[in-house]
């Protein structure tokens, strides 16, 4: 499996025939050296919530490669009005598909989608835990940490995505016990220095995590699994 960080919360995941991407915030991210022409092949794009940053090009993307895109309720109906194939999930539904299974996680944020008419509800914020060929990823999406973190640990998780910027999200102190409560082998730090608002350096992330591997990748930077 080919994990790549664009940069923001933006991952590309490539695993035989299933490439996916999460929350492709591309267009617009300050941190991006790649652009949507970048991915010749998109077959799933999965939504965590309804911020701009994290919605980005999705229905461009979507409709260029007749991706599905995984989302929550509220998020798939917004993107189906526009033409774009979206399967609904919530909070704690798990669903098989045919490059395996998705379960959609609590977050502590918002989640309401800006367009020219006004902000238009986007549901419950949410992470995913996606397994694709016997590997399991956990991206937390914009969160606060929470008690339900522990409940992770049970999933077995080979790589999370955890934000550590602070502000809008979980700052180091709160993801470093994020990482405890979830137990992952390896760890990517997210949602970081995109912004102002946002600067958390992620060597000290690094230095304090101690049970999980801590992989730091800069924007446009991959490992594979």
């Amino acid at each position: 499996m080919k994990i790549q960080f664009i940069g923001h919360s933006a991952f590309y995941i490539e695993s035989n025939g299933f490439k996916g991407l999460i929350d492709p915030f591309i267009t617009g991210n300050p941190l991006a050296t790649l652009t949507v022409d970048d991915f010749p092949e998109i077959t799933h794009i999965f939504v965590t919530h309804g911020h701009g940053d994290h919605l980005g090009d999705t229905v461009e993307l979507a409709k260029k490669h007749q991706a599905l895109v995984i989302t929550n309720f509220e998020i798939a109906t917004f993107l189906g009005a526009q033409g774009v194939q979206a399967h609904p999930m919530h909070i704690g539904g798990r669903k098989t598909f045919d490059f395996g299974t998705v379960k959609l996680t609590p977050a502590l944020h918002g989640s309401g989608i800006h367009t020219d008419h006004g902000i238009v509800d986007g549901g419950n914020p949410g992470g995913f835990v996606i397994t694709v060929d016997g590997i399991t990823l956990y991206h937390a999406g914009d969160t606060g940490l929470t008690m339900d973190m522990k409940l992770l640990a049970d999933e077995n998780i080979d790589v999370a995505m955890i934000p550590i910027g602070g502000n809008f999200t979980m700052d180091i102190r709160d993801a470093v016990k994020a990482v405890e409560f979830v137990q992952p082998k390896k760890v990517i730090p997210m949602h970081y220095n995109t912004f102002g608002l946002i600067q958390a350096d992620p060597e000290v992330f690094k230095r304090e995590v101690k049970n999980s591997e801590v992989i730091l990748l800069h924007p446009g930077e991959s490992i594979s699994i």
